[in-house]
């Protein structure tokens, strides 16, 4: 096909959008608003899902190599009692790779090296598009205008393209706030994934590579809390003294320059992302909060779905459609999830925290595997 297809963003989203048209022959190009195309951000839980698509891709092999697979993930209570645990192992018998755990950063990188860099583009704050006949004219926060036949918005959660064709599909606030940080785990040695649910707020614990640790801190607070924004280690200490071990050893080991802040956000399900030719992907169609660790995972499906309905019939518009019909249903049911999660980890009420753990405790295991069995068998 002698067709241009623009995409707007080069985050993992992009990235792997890119690398999916690769392989069925295209050769995309990239606008990506910084002056320098690179990820910041601590570390990446990526479900058997995604792994499952970056076999589609034929990186899987170089993805693995670059994270660590760990066994388990276990939910404690504030004072260290167990309220679940999954092993990791025996999921990932049956759905694929599980429980994997990358740095942001290297995935993204890794995912750059499979682009030409002579297809990317810095410097290109998309403000909007304009589409007459078969063209597309995405015009540029610089002023410069680009005129493709094809765009696919992967430009995040602020996506100025959505805002342009869903008015009023703003970002909604979850309640709660978020600190994160890599950190060294010489001296820690932490060996599996958690979190731990309290009164005061939800700590998760995720070993990377390289010896290092991706911590995160979730408290219930106003949205753009000032307080909250000029939080350091020592407040966050003080906050979770009354944690168990090792929460304050953890932070006891984290410098204030290692904190990244920000309040968890994520995206009111949109019922449409094909516009013609233009097309929402990744977090500009459908941000989730963290809560069940398909952000990325989400975004990797698509590029894969995307690509195998482009490929069937090159009809690239109706591709766009397809793909928005097997997506909508989808996607909305891991954002409404994931928001259902983070408000039940986030009590503060102590009766129903109580009620809450015993009934996790209670739970029979055939529950959480029709969960993992909806999460991660999917029609790629």
């Amino acid at each position: 096909m002698n067709t241009e297809i623009a995409i707007v963003g080069g985050g993992i989203a992009g990235l792997t959008t890119a690398l999916a048209l690769q392989k069925i022959g295209l050769q995309p190009i990239i606008f990506e608003s910084a002056s320098e195309i690179k990820e910041i951000g601590a570390g990446l839980g990526l479900g058997a899902n995604a792994i499952n698509a970056f076999s589609h891709l034929g990186i899987k092999e170089e993805v693995m190599a670059a994270g660590s697979f760990l066994s388990f993930f276990t939910v404690y209570d504030q004072q260290g009692k167990q309220i679940t645990k999954t092993d990791s192992v025996s999921v990932s018998k049956k759905y694929g790779l599980d429980n994997f755990t990358i740095h942001r950063a290297d995935l993204h990188q890794l995912l750059l090296s499979k682009i030409d860099s002579k297809n990317i583009y810095t410097n290109k704050r998309a403000e909007s598009v304009l589409q007459k006949g078969n063209n597309v004219t995405i015009r540029f926060r610089n002023g410069s205008t680009h005129d493709t036949n094809y765009v696919i918005a992967a430009d995040g959660i602020n996506s100025l393209i959505r805002k342009q064709l869903l008015p009023g599909s703003e970002p909604r606030y979850a309640g709660y706030t978020c600190w994160r940080a890599v950190i060294d785990n010489t001296q820690l040695q932490i060996k599996d994934s958690s979190e731990t649910w309290g009164r005061k707020g939800r700590f998760g614990i995720v070993p990377l590579k390289q010896n290092r640790i991706y911590w995160f801190a979730c408290i219930n607070a106003a949205e753009q809390d000032m307080r909250m924004k000029q939080f350091n280690v020592q407040h966050l200490l003080e906050h979770f003294k009354s944690y168990h071990h090792p929460i304050p050893a953890i932070l006891q080991e984290t410098k204030n320059e290692n904190l990244i802040w920000n309040d968890i956000i994520d995206l009111k399900p949109v019922n449409q992302f094909a516009f013609d030719n233009v097309l929402l992907t990744g977090d500009a169609a459908h941000a989730t909060t963290p809560n069940l660790g398909q952000g990325a995972c989400q975004a990797i499906e698509d590029a894969v779905i995307l690509a195998g309905e482009i490929k069937k019939d090159n009809d690239i518009k109706a591709a766009f459609k397809r793909f928005e019909q097997r997506r909508i249903k989808r996607v909305h049911w891991i954002v409404n999830t994931s928001w259902q999660i983070g408000k039940i980890a986030q009590l503060e009420n102590p009766l129903l925290i109580g009620i809450r753990d015993a009934a996790f405790r209670l739970m029979p295991a055939t529950i959480q595997d029709r969960q993992f069995k909806k999460l991660y068998e999917v029609d790629l």
